[in-house]
């Protein structure tokens, strides 16, 4: 009589569950990453300089509040606040207005030289901020946009274009042209469709693209540096730099300043993570 053989062998359950060990690990590393050092900041601003240095990752003891009140008290914090908002916001509308119609030239029109034109956009993803200044510098000099919104807020618009036309026109090639036929022939008008059809569909990759312009143009510190002279125009990055100098002695106010100012960004990001996310994936998957 025969032996019944063994069941199979199933090595790639092992090496699944190895794998996912693994993921986790590098998830918890990368966590640590970011979560220590934020609240370490947090902490950081309760407690005074004394605190910092014989306990600097324990709780604080006593908890000191008047750092932060004071912060939130003082026209330093609030100005640059103010004036980063309105930056953002300006360069926001403007790049993703300029792109959406840039992307739906590129994704819905037929024309010689279409292909070379859109390279040219994308070949600007290659081209570091930091190489443009000086010149770009002096032309805004020659403009007269210096201590000047408008001459932080056109070239923020201007490099953001690249990478938002580039999302903006995978979404509007994934349109159904059914759609558009369907519209022309009820009478809808190439810029009609574009805005009471094309828009409202492109919502998702909209808001994914006007996320990433406002952090970009938030976190933007050398543009504001060398256009702004006048400490009443100041944003919230260059404030930072020029409050740690001014308040080297306490770093223990400086963690305090530094904590309130990331607040607005991880607020936009815990609102908009979802549909940041999300959008950026359908746009993977539809281009």
């Amino acid at each position: 009589m025969k032996a019944l053989p063994s069941g199979p062998v199933r090595p790639g359950g092992t090496r699944a569950v190895a794998r996912n060990t693994v993921l986790y690990l590098i998830v918890l590393v990368v966590g640590l990453f970011v979560v220590v050092p934020i609240g370490y900041g947090v902490l950081g601003g309760f407690k005074n300089n004394g605190q910092l240095s014989n306990n600097p990752f324990g709780l604080p003891d006593p908890w000191i509040f008047s750092n932060y009140t004071d912060i939130l008290g003082s026209v330093t914090f609030w100005r640059p606040l103010w004036n980063s908002t309105v930056i953002a916001l300006a360069t926001t509308l403007l790049c993703v207005g300029v792109a959406a119609m840039a992307g739906f030239i590129f994704a819905r029109f037929a024309f010689r030289g279409r292909e070379l034109l859109f390279m040219l956009f994308t070949v600007g993803l290659m081209f570091p901020f930091a190489v443009a200044i000086l010149p770009l510098f002096v032309l805004l000099r020659e403009f007269g946009l210096l201590n000047n919104p408008l001459g932080v807020v056109l070239p923020q618009a201007a490099f953001g274009l690249p990478v938002t036309i580039i999302i903006l026109r995978s979404f509007f090639r994934a349109i159904p042209s059914e759609i558009e036929e369907a519209a022309t022939m009820d009478g809808c008008t190439p810029f009609g469709f574009f805005w009471r059809i094309l828009l409202p569909m492109a919502r998702p990759a909209l808001a994914t693209v006007s996320v990433l312009a406002i952090v970009t143009s938030w976190n933007n510190f050398m543009l504001p540096l060398v256009v702004f002279n006048d400490p009443t125009q100041w944003t919230i990055p260059v404030a930072v730099s020029q409050f740690n100098s001014q308040y080297s002695q306490d770093t223990a106010k400086v963690l305090a300043y530094v904590v309130l100012a990331m607040v607005p960004a991880l607020a936009l990001y815990a609102v908009a993570e979802r549909q940041l996310v999300g959008g950026l994936a359908s746009g993977a998957t539809k281009g």
